[in-house]
């Protein structure tokens, strides 16, 4: 999402400013390209060589050296983000009041590209209104403010006032800056994890997925621009992006009428969920107590949500499902293609190593109602994932 992004990352005085080598690290780890601006008193927290090194572009910190001078017009038009983190209450104030005094406020003051700050100070600090009303002259100009944390502070004491931790800033200004249009304006519904079909108040009939696969599949559909609804089973995941939607259910009746009410108005569908095919015809209201007889289940079908929504697909819609076989794969994969009126099946196999269930990698084939069979390898579901969605973005724009 980052490559060939040009970020301008500038530094303030804050111990939070050791956090800035992880963000710089991450920053160019995703591809975009770098450039650090000091504050003079910020090079007491941290050192410029580490910044230099791992962006490979020279820091920043005076306007003007020896007989070279710093183009602070240029760098502020350069950058398509100017990233202030951590930002001190002092350069807060300065920014706020439209001082100049360094190379940082002349970037700042001179920078056409949006601006976001993650302030970094002690609770009291924070909690100040002189700080609050900084604060919300900053927005006021239409900056970015990525809120504190709460945490243990440099004080010793715990409170707001932390530093954005470095993964939640990438993420910050992926979602807010760097999401592309492909899907813009499409709606999407993914279903992930298992679903629980209960057997008494403490007992239920599941399976081993983890959800990795539905979320990484949500996260690729959101980066590519779509507004993106997750129905999920009973799973630990974290949705990465807060403009992603996420609806809980636990069994498959409940995932069942999510999924129908939601889809009169989606574009995109896809059903990577391990729904259960049978559930407990009786549920016991008691726990079973355990006793020297056979504990026998009757069990019967669930509500198939795939062919469902199969059935009910219009003209616009393109319906995705995935298949976990065992053998034949092929020739069931492309029987539930046919039979579920879907446009595309992805094909897990339990013989594939390191796929599947729990896993972070993941091996598929794509198999489309076009009659094209695509065979990907072993990758991380995230990459697993985005060529999925590179493969609807291909159908649904044929």
């Amino acid at each position: 999402m980052l490559k060939g992004k040009k970020i301008l990352l500038g530094i303030s005085a804050s111990i939070a400013a050791y956090k800035s080598i992880l963000v710089a690290r991450q920053l160019v780890k995703e591809g975009a390209e770098v450039k650090v601006i000091m504050t003079p008193a910020s090079k007491d927290f941290v050192s410029p060589l580490v910044f230099s090194t791992l962006t490979k572009n020279k820091v920043l910190s005076q306007i003007a050296s020896e007989d070279s001078w710093a183009n602070h017009v240029m760098l502020g038009r350069w950058a398509d983000v100017m990233l202030i983190a951590p930002l001190s209450c002092n350069t807060l104030s300065k920014m706020a009041n439209g001082q100049c005094d360094n190379l940082l406020l002349a970037v700042y003051l001179s920078s056409t590209c949006p601006v976001v700050v993650a302030p970094a100070m002690d609770e009291d600090m924070w909690r100040h209104p002189a700080t609050q009303n900084n604060i919300s002259l900053l927005k006021s100009f239409g900056n970015t403010i990525i809120d504190v944390e709460k945490g243990e502070l440099a004080s010793g004491l715990f409170g707001d006032g932390r530093m954005a931790e470095p993964g939640s800033i990438i993420t910050f200004l992926t979602e807010k800056f760097f999401r592309t249009k492909e899907l813009k304006n499409k709606k999407a519904l993914v279903t992930a994890g298992p679903t629980y079909e209960p057997i008494d108040p403490v007992r239920f009939v599941g399976n081993h997925s983890s959800g990795k696969m539905g979320f990484a599949l949500a996260e690729a559909l959101y980066e590519k621009g779509a507004d993106v609804t997750i129905v999920a089973g009973p799973v630990q995941q974290i949705k990465k992006y807060e403009g992603i939607k996420i609806i809980q259910t636990n069994t498959a009746e409940e995932m069942y009428n999510a999924c129908l009410q939601l889809h009169p108005d989606m574009d995109i569908e896809i059903m990577a969920a391990a729904v259960a095919d049978y559930k407990p015809a009786d549920i016991a209201s008691e726990k079973i107590k355990k006793n020297d007889s056979e504990l026998l289940l009757k069990l019967i079908k669930t509500k198939d949500i795939l062919a469902t929504l199969g059935a009910k697909k219009k003209n616009n819609q393109l319906l995705v499902g995935f298949a976990l076989e065992t053998n034949n794969e092929k020739k069931n994969a492309s029987i539930k293609l046919k039979n579920k009126n879907a446009d595309m099946i992805v094909l897990n196999s339990l013989k594939d190593k390191n796929a599947g269930f729990g896993f972070d990698t993941n091996k598929v084939s794509v198999y489309t109602s076009d009659d094209t069979w695509i065979e990907m390898e072993l990758a991380t579901k995230k990459e697993i994932a985005n060529r999925i969605v590179e493969l609807i973005i291909e159908k649904s724009h044929a």
